[in-house]
Protein backbone atom coordinates (compact mmCIF):
# COMPACT_ATOMS: atom_id res chain seq x y z
CA UNK A 1 0.00 0.00 0.00
CA UNK A 2 1.55 3.29 -1.09
CA UNK A 3 0.76 6.58 0.62
CA UNK A 4 1.66 10.15 -0.18
CA UNK A 5 1.92 12.69 2.63
CA UNK A 6 4.03 15.53 3.81
CA UNK A 7 3.96 16.30 7.53
CA UNK A 8 4.76 19.77 8.88
CA UNK A 9 4.14 19.91 12.61
CA UNK A 10 0.76 18.31 13.18
CA UNK A 11 -0.72 19.25 9.81
CA UNK A 12 -0.87 17.35 6.55
CA UNK A 13 0.09 19.78 3.81
CA UNK A 14 -1.24 19.68 0.24
CA UNK A 15 1.48 19.86 -2.37
CA UNK A 16 1.40 20.50 -6.09
CA UNK A 17 3.98 20.55 -8.81
CA UNK A 18 2.79 23.05 -11.36
CA UNK A 19 -0.71 24.46 -11.23
CA UNK A 20 -2.00 24.95 -14.74
CA UNK A 21 -4.49 27.58 -13.54
CA UNK A 22 -2.97 29.27 -10.45
CA UNK A 23 -4.89 32.49 -10.95
CA UNK A 24 -8.17 30.71 -11.56
CA UNK A 25 -7.60 28.66 -8.45
CA UNK A 26 -7.11 31.84 -6.45
CA UNK A 27 -10.30 33.26 -7.93
CA UNK A 28 -12.24 30.19 -6.80
CA UNK A 29 -10.92 30.55 -3.27
CA UNK A 30 -11.78 34.24 -3.19
CA UNK A 31 -15.31 33.56 -4.40
CA UNK A 32 -15.89 30.95 -1.70
CA UNK A 33 -14.64 33.32 0.99
CA UNK A 34 -16.58 36.38 -0.11
CA UNK A 35 -19.93 34.79 -0.92
CA UNK A 36 -19.95 32.03 1.68
CA UNK A 37 -21.03 29.44 -0.88
CA UNK A 38 -19.34 26.13 -0.20
CA UNK A 39 -18.23 24.05 -3.20
CA UNK A 40 -19.24 20.41 -3.59
CA UNK A 41 -16.46 17.86 -3.23
CA UNK A 42 -16.69 14.42 -4.84
CA UNK A 43 -14.47 11.54 -3.76
CA UNK A 44 -13.69 9.27 -6.71
CA UNK A 45 -12.10 5.83 -6.40
CA UNK A 46 -10.83 3.98 -9.46
CA UNK A 47 -9.60 0.42 -9.74
CA UNK A 48 -7.08 -0.32 -12.48
CA UNK A 49 -5.42 -3.09 -14.43
CA UNK A 50 -2.16 -1.97 -12.81
CA UNK A 51 -3.34 -3.40 -9.43
CA UNK A 52 -3.72 -0.06 -7.67
CA UNK A 53 -6.59 1.94 -6.17
CA UNK A 54 -6.44 5.60 -7.13
CA UNK A 55 -8.35 8.12 -5.02
CA UNK A 56 -9.13 11.60 -6.40
CA UNK A 57 -11.20 14.47 -5.04
CA UNK A 58 -13.00 16.80 -7.44
CA UNK A 59 -14.14 20.16 -6.04
CA UNK A 60 -17.02 21.63 -8.07
CA UNK A 61 -18.20 25.21 -7.67
CA UNK A 62 -21.98 25.51 -7.62
CA UNK A 63 -24.15 28.57 -7.41
CA UNK A 64 -26.97 28.83 -4.90
CA UNK A 65 -29.51 27.46 -7.38
CA UNK A 66 -27.51 24.28 -7.99
CA UNK A 67 -26.02 25.40 -11.34
CA UNK A 68 -22.31 25.22 -12.03
CA UNK A 69 -20.57 28.59 -12.02
CA UNK A 70 -19.34 29.84 -15.39
CA UNK A 71 -16.91 32.46 -14.08
CA UNK A 72 -14.64 30.06 -12.18
CA UNK A 73 -12.69 26.87 -12.72
CA UNK A 74 -15.51 24.24 -12.89
CA UNK A 75 -13.55 21.37 -11.32
CA UNK A 76 -10.44 21.33 -9.15
CA UNK A 77 -8.79 17.90 -8.88
CA UNK A 78 -6.44 16.58 -6.21
CA UNK A 79 -4.98 13.14 -5.47
CA UNK A 80 -5.93 11.73 -2.06
CA UNK A 81 -4.50 8.19 -1.97
CA UNK A 82 -2.75 5.60 -4.09
CA UNK A 83 -3.02 2.07 -2.67
CA UNK A 84 -1.07 -0.90 -3.99
CA UNK A 85 -4.16 -3.01 -3.52
CA UNK A 86 -3.87 -6.38 -5.27
CA UNK A 87 -1.44 -8.77 -6.90
CA UNK A 88 -3.42 -8.61 -10.15
CA UNK A 89 -6.06 -6.46 -11.78
CA UNK A 90 -8.80 -4.85 -9.67
CA UNK A 91 -12.16 -6.13 -10.93
CA UNK A 92 -14.83 -4.52 -8.73
CA UNK A 93 -15.44 -1.95 -5.98
CA UNK A 94 -18.16 -1.36 -3.39
CA UNK A 95 -18.96 1.50 -1.00
CA UNK A 96 -21.07 1.19 2.13
CA UNK A 97 -24.02 3.58 2.60
CA UNK A 98 -22.72 6.93 3.87
CA UNK A 99 -25.83 8.64 5.27
CA UNK A 100 -24.91 10.80 8.29
CA UNK A 101 -21.60 9.01 8.75
CA UNK A 102 -18.08 10.39 8.97
CA UNK A 103 -16.52 7.14 7.77
CA UNK A 104 -17.34 4.91 4.86
CA UNK A 105 -16.14 1.40 4.06
CA UNK A 106 -14.54 0.58 0.72
CA UNK A 107 -14.11 -2.97 -0.57
CA UNK A 108 -12.11 -3.96 -3.63
CA UNK A 109 -12.05 -7.35 -5.33
CA UNK A 110 -9.41 -8.59 -7.72
CA UNK A 111 -8.28 -11.48 -9.83
CA UNK A 112 -6.02 -12.59 -6.96
CA UNK A 113 -9.05 -14.04 -5.05
CA UNK A 114 -8.72 -11.35 -2.37
CA UNK A 115 -11.11 -8.71 -1.05
CA UNK A 116 -9.29 -5.72 0.43
CA UNK A 117 -11.02 -3.47 2.95
CA UNK A 118 -10.45 0.24 3.56
CA UNK A 119 -11.91 3.04 5.63
CA UNK A 120 -12.41 6.42 3.98
CA UNK A 121 -13.37 9.75 5.49
CA UNK A 122 -16.49 11.47 4.15
CA UNK A 123 -15.48 14.91 5.43
CA UNK A 124 -14.59 17.32 2.67
CA UNK A 125 -13.12 19.82 5.13
CA UNK A 126 -10.22 17.47 5.87
CA UNK A 127 -9.20 16.92 2.26
CA UNK A 128 -9.77 20.21 0.46
CA UNK A 129 -6.70 21.71 -1.21
CA UNK A 130 -7.51 25.05 0.40
CA UNK A 131 -6.71 23.78 3.89
CA UNK A 132 -2.98 24.15 3.48
CA UNK A 133 -0.37 25.88 1.30
CA UNK A 134 0.68 24.22 -1.93
CA UNK A 135 4.33 23.40 -2.44
CA UNK A 136 6.28 22.53 -5.61
CA UNK A 137 6.67 18.80 -6.17
CA UNK A 138 7.52 16.41 -8.99
CA UNK A 139 4.12 14.95 -9.82
CA UNK A 140 2.44 17.84 -11.65
CA UNK A 141 -0.80 17.70 -9.65
CA UNK A 142 -2.14 18.52 -6.21
CA UNK A 143 -1.75 15.88 -3.54
CA UNK A 144 -3.88 15.98 -0.39
CA UNK A 145 -3.33 13.38 2.32
CA UNK A 146 -6.21 12.51 4.63
CA UNK A 147 -4.98 10.66 7.75
CA UNK A 148 -8.40 9.04 8.23
CA UNK A 149 -8.07 7.04 5.02
CA UNK A 150 -6.56 3.74 6.07
CA UNK A 151 -6.44 0.06 5.26
CA UNK A 152 -8.43 -2.37 7.43
CA UNK A 153 -7.30 -5.75 6.14
CA UNK A 154 -8.35 -8.38 3.61
CA UNK A 155 -10.74 -11.31 3.19
CA UNK A 156 -9.65 -14.50 1.45
CA UNK A 157 -12.69 -16.75 1.60
CA UNK A 158 -13.06 -17.06 -2.20
CA UNK A 159 -11.08 -19.51 -4.31
CA UNK A 160 -11.28 -17.62 -7.62
CA UNK A 161 -11.49 -14.09 -9.04
CA UNK A 162 -13.95 -11.80 -7.29
CA UNK A 163 -16.42 -10.35 -9.82
CA UNK A 164 -18.99 -8.36 -7.79
CA UNK A 165 -19.25 -6.67 -4.40
CA UNK A 166 -22.29 -5.02 -2.78
CA UNK A 167 -23.01 -3.30 0.55
CA UNK A 168 -26.81 -3.62 0.96
CA UNK A 169 -26.46 -2.10 4.45
CA UNK A 170 -23.59 -0.81 6.54
CA UNK A 171 -23.46 -4.09 8.43
CA UNK A 172 -23.30 -6.58 5.54
CA UNK A 173 -21.02 -7.16 2.54
CA UNK A 174 -21.95 -9.58 -0.23
CA UNK A 175 -19.34 -10.88 -2.66
CA UNK A 176 -19.56 -13.08 -5.76
CA UNK A 177 -16.69 -14.88 -7.47
CA UNK A 178 -15.76 -17.35 -10.19
CA UNK A 179 -15.89 -20.18 -7.63
CA UNK A 180 -19.69 -20.11 -8.02
CA UNK A 181 -20.37 -18.76 -4.54
CA UNK A 182 -21.96 -15.64 -3.07
CA UNK A 183 -20.70 -14.97 0.45
CA UNK A 184 -22.26 -12.81 3.17
CA UNK A 185 -19.83 -11.10 5.55
CA UNK A 186 -20.58 -9.08 8.69
CA UNK A 187 -18.74 -5.76 8.75
CA UNK A 188 -18.51 -5.54 12.56
CA UNK A 189 -15.85 -8.25 12.73
CA UNK A 190 -15.72 -9.31 9.04
CA UNK A 191 -16.94 -12.81 9.82
CA UNK A 192 -18.36 -14.89 6.98
CA UNK A 193 -21.90 -15.62 8.08
CA UNK A 194 -23.25 -17.61 5.14
CA UNK A 195 -22.32 -18.86 1.69
CA UNK A 196 -24.74 -19.43 -1.18
CA UNK A 197 -23.49 -22.00 -3.67
CA UNK A 198 -24.48 -21.59 -7.32
CA UNK A 199 -24.74 -24.81 -9.40
CA UNK A 200 -21.92 -25.26 -11.89
CA UNK A 201 -23.38 -25.23 -15.42
CA UNK A 202 -22.90 -28.14 -17.80
CA UNK A 203 -21.01 -27.54 -21.02
CA UNK A 204 -23.34 -27.61 -24.06
CA UNK A 205 -21.58 -26.84 -27.32
CA UNK A 206 -18.81 -24.59 -26.09
CA UNK A 207 -18.32 -21.57 -28.38
CA UNK A 208 -15.07 -20.88 -30.17
CA UNK A 209 -12.58 -18.76 -28.29
CA UNK A 210 -13.59 -20.13 -24.90
CA UNK A 211 -10.77 -19.83 -22.37
CA UNK A 212 -11.96 -22.60 -20.04
CA UNK A 213 -9.48 -25.47 -19.54
CA UNK A 214 -9.84 -28.73 -21.44
CA UNK A 215 -12.70 -30.69 -19.96
CA UNK A 216 -14.02 -27.66 -18.09
CA UNK A 217 -16.78 -25.15 -18.70
CA UNK A 218 -17.13 -21.43 -18.02
CA UNK A 219 -18.37 -20.95 -14.46
CA UNK A 220 -18.70 -18.18 -11.95
CA UNK A 221 -21.14 -15.47 -10.92
CA UNK A 222 -21.01 -12.45 -13.22
CA UNK A 223 -23.19 -10.12 -11.17
CA UNK A 224 -26.04 -9.98 -8.66
CA UNK A 225 -28.56 -7.37 -7.54
CA UNK A 226 -30.44 -7.10 -4.25
CA UNK A 227 -34.05 -5.93 -4.12
CA UNK A 228 -34.56 -2.71 -2.09
CA UNK A 229 -36.58 -4.72 0.46
CA UNK A 230 -33.44 -6.82 1.17
CA UNK A 231 -35.49 -10.01 0.81
CA UNK A 232 -34.83 -11.00 -2.80
CA UNK A 233 -31.71 -11.28 -4.94
CA UNK A 234 -31.19 -11.89 -8.66
CA UNK A 235 -27.92 -13.38 -9.97
CA UNK A 236 -26.53 -14.13 -13.43
CA UNK A 237 -23.68 -16.53 -14.06
CA UNK A 238 -21.25 -17.60 -16.75
CA UNK A 239 -22.30 -20.38 -19.07
CA UNK A 240 -25.98 -20.10 -18.07
CA UNK A 241 -28.76 -18.73 -20.24
CA UNK A 242 -30.90 -17.96 -17.23
CA UNK A 243 -31.08 -15.88 -14.09
CA UNK A 244 -31.52 -17.23 -10.58
CA UNK A 245 -33.74 -15.81 -7.84
CA UNK A 246 -32.68 -16.17 -4.21
CA UNK A 247 -34.68 -15.83 -1.01
CA UNK A 248 -32.43 -13.81 1.32
CA UNK A 249 -34.63 -14.58 4.31
CA UNK A 250 -33.77 -18.28 4.12
CA UNK A 251 -30.67 -18.11 1.90
CA UNK A 252 -32.14 -20.66 -0.50
CA UNK A 253 -33.01 -20.72 -4.19
CA UNK A 254 -36.44 -19.32 -5.02
CA UNK A 255 -36.58 -19.96 -8.76
CA UNK A 256 -34.85 -20.00 -12.14
CA UNK A 257 -35.99 -17.93 -15.13
CA UNK A 258 -34.59 -19.11 -18.49
CA UNK A 259 -33.78 -16.78 -21.37
CA UNK A 260 -35.56 -17.95 -24.50
CA UNK A 261 -33.60 -18.04 -27.73
CA UNK A 262 -35.89 -15.49 -29.38
CA UNK A 263 -35.42 -13.13 -26.43
CA UNK A 264 -31.64 -13.41 -26.65
CA UNK A 265 -31.68 -12.70 -30.38
CA UNK A 266 -33.82 -9.63 -29.83
CA UNK A 267 -31.32 -8.45 -27.17
CA UNK A 268 -28.42 -8.66 -29.62
CA UNK A 269 -27.08 -12.14 -28.82
CA UNK A 270 -26.16 -13.74 -32.14
CA UNK A 271 -26.05 -17.38 -33.08
CA UNK A 272 -22.62 -17.86 -31.52
CA UNK A 273 -23.25 -15.69 -28.50
CA UNK A 274 -22.95 -17.16 -25.03
CA UNK A 275 -26.38 -15.82 -24.01
CA UNK A 276 -25.36 -15.19 -20.41
CA UNK A 277 -26.35 -12.18 -18.36
CA UNK A 278 -23.40 -9.95 -17.58
CA UNK A 279 -24.99 -7.19 -15.49
CA UNK A 280 -28.19 -6.95 -13.44
CA UNK A 281 -29.67 -3.90 -11.71
CA UNK A 282 -32.89 -3.03 -9.82
CA UNK A 283 -34.53 0.35 -10.11
CA UNK A 284 -35.01 2.46 -6.97
CA UNK A 285 -38.61 1.41 -6.10
CA UNK A 286 -37.87 -2.25 -6.88
CA UNK A 287 -40.62 -2.46 -9.51
CA UNK A 288 -38.39 -3.64 -12.36
CA UNK A 289 -34.85 -4.74 -13.11
CA UNK A 290 -32.61 -4.84 -16.15
CA UNK A 291 -30.33 -7.66 -17.29
CA UNK A 292 -27.43 -6.57 -19.45
CA UNK A 293 -26.03 -8.79 -22.18
CA UNK A 294 -23.04 -8.27 -24.45
CA UNK A 295 -24.72 -5.89 -26.91
CA UNK A 296 -28.12 -5.17 -25.40
CA UNK A 297 -30.31 -5.42 -22.34
CA UNK A 298 -33.75 -6.67 -21.38
CA UNK A 299 -36.01 -4.92 -18.87
CA UNK A 300 -38.13 -7.20 -16.69
CA UNK A 301 -41.21 -6.00 -14.83
CA UNK A 302 -42.94 -7.64 -11.90
CA UNK A 303 -46.34 -9.10 -12.75
CA UNK A 304 -49.33 -9.04 -10.44
CA UNK A 305 -49.21 -11.39 -7.47
CA UNK A 306 -52.60 -12.89 -8.30
CA UNK A 307 -51.23 -14.53 -11.47
CA UNK A 308 -48.20 -16.11 -9.81
CA UNK A 309 -48.13 -19.32 -7.75
CA UNK A 310 -47.74 -18.91 -4.02
CA UNK A 311 -44.41 -20.75 -4.08
CA UNK A 312 -42.85 -17.80 -5.94
CA UNK A 313 -43.66 -15.27 -3.22
CA UNK A 314 -41.22 -14.12 -0.55
CA UNK A 315 -42.92 -12.20 2.26
CA UNK A 316 -45.35 -10.58 -0.15
CA UNK A 317 -42.74 -9.94 -2.88
CA UNK A 318 -43.61 -11.47 -6.21
CA UNK A 319 -40.54 -13.12 -7.71
CA UNK A 320 -41.95 -13.99 -11.11
CA UNK A 321 -41.31 -11.46 -13.85
CA UNK A 322 -41.95 -10.89 -17.52
CA UNK A 323 -39.83 -9.02 -20.08
CA UNK A 324 -41.32 -5.62 -20.87
CA UNK A 325 -38.82 -4.04 -23.23
CA UNK A 326 -35.56 -4.34 -25.13
CA UNK A 327 -32.66 -1.89 -24.82
CA UNK A 328 -31.05 -1.66 -28.26
CA UNK A 329 -27.72 0.11 -28.81
CA UNK A 330 -27.56 1.84 -32.20
CA UNK A 331 -25.07 1.73 -33.79
CA UNK A 332 -24.32 -1.68 -32.33
CA UNK A 333 -21.74 -1.60 -29.55
CA UNK A 334 -20.71 -3.65 -26.56
CA UNK A 335 -22.20 -2.78 -23.15
CA UNK A 336 -19.94 -2.34 -20.13
CA UNK A 337 -22.17 -0.99 -17.36
CA UNK A 338 -25.91 -0.72 -16.64
CA UNK A 339 -27.40 1.52 -13.93
CA UNK A 340 -30.77 3.03 -13.10
CA UNK A 341 -30.86 6.77 -12.47
CA UNK A 342 -31.99 7.72 -8.97
CA UNK A 343 -35.04 9.97 -9.49
CA UNK A 344 -34.21 12.11 -6.45
CA UNK A 345 -36.72 14.67 -5.20
CA UNK A 346 -36.68 17.27 -7.97
CA UNK A 347 -39.46 15.66 -10.01
CA UNK A 348 -37.59 15.99 -13.34
CA UNK A 349 -37.63 12.27 -14.09
CA UNK A 350 -39.22 9.13 -12.76
CA UNK A 351 -37.62 5.88 -11.58
CA UNK A 352 -37.71 4.38 -15.09
CA UNK A 353 -34.58 5.84 -16.67
CA UNK A 354 -31.81 3.36 -17.48
CA UNK A 355 -28.24 4.48 -18.18
CA UNK A 356 -25.92 2.27 -20.26
CA UNK A 357 -22.21 2.79 -21.06
CA UNK A 358 -20.88 1.48 -24.36
CA UNK A 359 -17.71 0.42 -26.11
CA UNK A 360 -17.74 3.44 -28.44
CA UNK A 361 -17.46 6.00 -25.64
CA UNK A 362 -21.10 6.91 -24.93
CA UNK A 363 -23.45 6.85 -21.95
CA UNK A 364 -27.00 6.42 -23.26
CA UNK A 365 -30.23 7.03 -21.36
CA UNK A 366 -33.31 4.91 -22.09
CA UNK A 367 -36.87 5.31 -20.90
CA UNK A 368 -38.39 2.11 -19.50
CA UNK A 369 -41.68 3.77 -18.61
CA UNK A 370 -44.55 1.64 -20.01
CA UNK A 371 -46.22 4.77 -21.38
CA UNK A 372 -43.07 5.55 -23.39
CA UNK A 373 -42.30 2.13 -24.81
CA UNK A 374 -45.85 0.98 -25.55
CA UNK A 375 -45.85 2.52 -29.03
CA UNK A 376 -42.18 1.92 -29.81
CA UNK A 377 -40.88 -0.25 -32.62
CA UNK A 378 -41.25 -3.96 -31.96
CA UNK A 379 -38.94 -6.81 -32.88
CA UNK A 380 -40.08 -9.29 -35.48
CA UNK A 381 -37.92 -11.95 -33.87
CA UNK A 382 -39.88 -14.06 -31.44
CA UNK A 383 -41.86 -12.17 -28.78
CA UNK A 384 -43.23 -8.81 -29.85
CA UNK A 385 -41.39 -6.73 -27.26
CA UNK A 386 -41.19 -2.96 -27.66
CA UNK A 387 -37.85 -1.21 -27.82
CA UNK A 388 -37.10 1.27 -25.05
CA UNK A 389 -36.60 4.68 -26.67
CA UNK A 390 -33.35 6.62 -26.30
CA UNK A 391 -34.07 9.93 -24.54
CA UNK A 392 -30.54 11.30 -24.18
CA UNK A 393 -26.87 10.52 -24.28
CA UNK A 394 -23.45 11.73 -23.21
CA UNK A 395 -20.77 11.76 -25.86
CA UNK A 396 -17.41 13.43 -26.21
CA UNK A 397 -16.99 16.78 -27.88
CA UNK A 398 -17.27 16.21 -31.61
CA UNK A 399 -18.63 12.70 -31.06
CA UNK A 400 -15.38 11.07 -32.21
CA UNK A 401 -14.44 9.29 -28.98
CA UNK A 402 -13.52 5.65 -29.47
CA UNK A 403 -12.50 4.97 -25.86
CA UNK A 404 -14.81 2.55 -24.09
CA UNK A 405 -16.54 3.74 -20.93
CA UNK A 406 -15.74 0.98 -18.46
CA UNK A 407 -17.77 2.37 -15.57
CA UNK A 408 -19.69 5.44 -14.43
CA UNK A 409 -21.47 6.91 -11.43
CA UNK A 410 -24.45 9.30 -11.26
CA UNK A 411 -24.52 11.50 -8.16
CA UNK A 412 -27.36 13.66 -6.85
CA UNK A 413 -26.46 16.85 -5.00
CA UNK A 414 -28.68 19.72 -3.79
CA UNK A 415 -27.59 23.30 -4.41
CA UNK A 416 -26.41 25.32 -1.44
CA UNK A 417 -29.29 27.06 0.25
CA UNK A 418 -31.80 25.65 -2.21
CA UNK A 419 -33.85 22.52 -2.65
CA UNK A 420 -32.94 22.31 -6.33
CA UNK A 421 -30.93 19.29 -7.37
CA UNK A 422 -27.95 18.97 -9.64
CA UNK A 423 -26.77 15.68 -11.07
CA UNK A 424 -23.19 14.82 -11.79
CA UNK A 425 -21.97 12.05 -14.05
CA UNK A 426 -18.47 10.64 -13.51
CA UNK A 427 -17.20 8.42 -16.33
CA UNK A 428 -14.02 6.36 -16.51
CA UNK A 429 -12.50 5.02 -19.72
CA UNK A 430 -10.11 2.15 -20.21
CA UNK A 431 -7.40 4.56 -21.36
CA UNK A 432 -7.30 6.16 -17.88
CA UNK A 433 -9.37 9.29 -18.50
CA UNK A 434 -11.94 10.46 -15.96
CA UNK A 435 -14.56 12.99 -17.06
CA UNK A 436 -17.08 14.84 -14.90
CA UNK A 437 -20.31 16.01 -16.53
CA UNK A 438 -23.19 18.14 -15.35
CA UNK A 439 -26.42 16.35 -16.26
CA UNK A 440 -29.60 18.10 -17.39
CA UNK A 441 -32.14 15.29 -17.36
CA UNK A 442 -34.97 17.76 -17.95
CA UNK A 443 -34.02 17.45 -21.62
CA UNK A 444 -34.58 13.70 -21.30
CA UNK A 445 -38.12 14.31 -20.06
CA UNK A 446 -38.90 16.60 -23.00
CA UNK A 447 -37.26 14.35 -25.60
CA UNK A 448 -39.43 11.28 -25.18
CA UNK A 449 -40.13 10.35 -28.78
CA UNK A 450 -40.38 6.59 -29.44
CA UNK A 451 -38.79 5.03 -32.48
CA UNK A 452 -40.84 4.84 -35.65
CA UNK A 453 -43.22 1.85 -35.50
CA UNK A 454 -42.70 1.25 -39.23
CA UNK A 455 -39.11 0.16 -38.64
CA UNK A 456 -38.33 -3.08 -36.89
CA UNK A 457 -35.42 -5.34 -36.11
CA UNK A 458 -34.63 -8.13 -38.56
CA UNK A 459 -32.19 -10.96 -38.46
CA UNK A 460 -28.60 -10.36 -39.44
CA UNK A 461 -26.19 -12.84 -41.07
CA UNK A 462 -25.09 -14.18 -37.67
CA UNK A 463 -28.62 -14.75 -36.43
CA UNK A 464 -28.70 -11.53 -34.44
CA UNK A 465 -30.64 -8.35 -35.13
CA UNK A 466 -29.63 -5.81 -37.75
CA UNK A 467 -29.23 -2.12 -36.97
CA UNK A 468 -32.29 -0.85 -38.79
CA UNK A 469 -33.79 1.28 -36.03
CA UNK A 470 -32.57 4.80 -36.73
CA UNK A 471 -33.89 7.26 -34.16
CA UNK A 472 -33.98 11.02 -34.36
CA UNK A 473 -31.00 13.05 -33.27
CA UNK A 474 -30.56 12.27 -29.60
CA UNK A 475 -29.87 15.34 -27.46
CA UNK A 476 -26.66 15.80 -25.51
CA UNK A 477 -27.88 15.95 -21.91
CA UNK A 478 -24.57 16.75 -20.25
CA UNK A 479 -22.08 19.60 -20.08
CA UNK A 480 -18.39 18.82 -19.74
CA UNK A 481 -16.95 20.18 -16.49
CA UNK A 482 -13.47 18.70 -16.23
CA UNK A 483 -11.10 15.92 -17.24
CA UNK A 484 -8.46 14.08 -15.27
CA UNK A 485 -5.80 11.76 -16.67
CA UNK A 486 -4.89 9.02 -14.17
CA UNK A 487 -2.16 7.39 -16.24
CA UNK A 488 -3.58 3.91 -15.55
CA UNK A 489 -6.09 1.70 -17.33
CA UNK A 490 -9.31 1.91 -15.32
CA UNK A 491 -11.48 -1.17 -14.78
CA UNK A 492 -14.07 0.00 -12.22
CA UNK A 493 -15.20 3.20 -10.53
CA UNK A 494 -17.01 4.40 -7.40
CA UNK A 495 -17.78 7.93 -6.20
CA UNK A 496 -19.70 9.72 -3.45
CA UNK A 497 -20.45 13.27 -2.32
CA UNK A 498 -18.34 14.31 0.65
CA UNK A 499 -20.07 16.02 3.58
CA UNK A 500 -19.30 18.58 6.28
CA UNK A 501 -20.13 16.28 9.21
CA UNK A 502 -19.38 17.52 12.69
CA UNK A 503 -16.80 15.92 14.95
CA UNK A 504 -18.01 13.14 17.17
CA UNK A 505 -20.95 12.24 14.97
CA UNK A 506 -19.96 8.60 14.72
CA UNK A 507 -22.69 5.98 14.97
CA UNK A 508 -22.07 2.36 15.69
CA UNK A 509 -23.49 -0.69 13.98
CA UNK A 510 -26.62 -1.61 15.85
CA UNK A 511 -29.57 -3.87 15.27
CA UNK A 512 -28.24 -5.41 12.06
CA UNK A 513 -24.94 -6.54 13.57
CA UNK A 514 -26.34 -9.72 15.07
CA UNK A 515 -28.29 -11.09 12.12
CA UNK A 516 -27.45 -13.15 9.11
CA UNK A 517 -30.38 -12.09 6.97
CA UNK A 518 -30.21 -8.65 5.40
CA UNK A 519 -33.58 -7.69 6.83
CA UNK A 520 -33.25 -9.26 10.27
CA UNK A 521 -33.74 -12.65 11.89
CA UNK A 522 -31.89 -15.05 14.16
CA UNK A 523 -28.18 -15.62 13.62
CA UNK A 524 -27.24 -18.72 11.67
CA UNK A 525 -23.66 -19.38 10.70
CA UNK A 526 -24.37 -22.56 8.79
CA UNK A 527 -23.45 -22.76 5.14
CA UNK A 528 -26.30 -22.91 2.64
CA UNK A 529 -25.62 -25.41 -0.10
CA UNK A 530 -28.96 -25.65 -1.83
CA UNK A 531 -29.11 -25.68 -5.58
Amino acid sequence: MGKRKRVVGDHFIASELTSTHPRNGAAVTKHAETTGQQPVTVQIIAGTYERILHGITATINFEGNGAVRNDAVPVEFADTFLFNAHDSAVRCLALSPSTHQEKISLASGGSDQTINLYQLSTRASMTGPRHGPTLPSLVGRKIVQNPKNRELGSLQHHAASVNALKFPTRSKLLSAADDNTIAVARTRDWTILSTIKIPIPKAHGRPSGDTAPLGGAPSGVNDFAIHPSMKLMVSVSKGERCMRLWNLVTGKKAGVLNFERSLLQAAGEGRWGRGEGRKVEWNTPGEEFAVGFEKGAVVFGLVSASSVPERLHVDGINQDSKPKGIVKISPSSKIHQVRYVDPGNDGQIGPNVLAVSTENGRVMFFSTNPASIRNSASSDIGPQLPICPVIGEIRSEGGDSKSRVKDFEILNTAGDGSSSMSRLLVTASSEGLMIIWSLNLAQCASFNRPASPSKSISRGPDGGPNDQVVSATVPQVGRLLGKYETGNRITCLKAFIMTEAAEGNETSHSGLDNVVQLNGGPEDTSENTSD
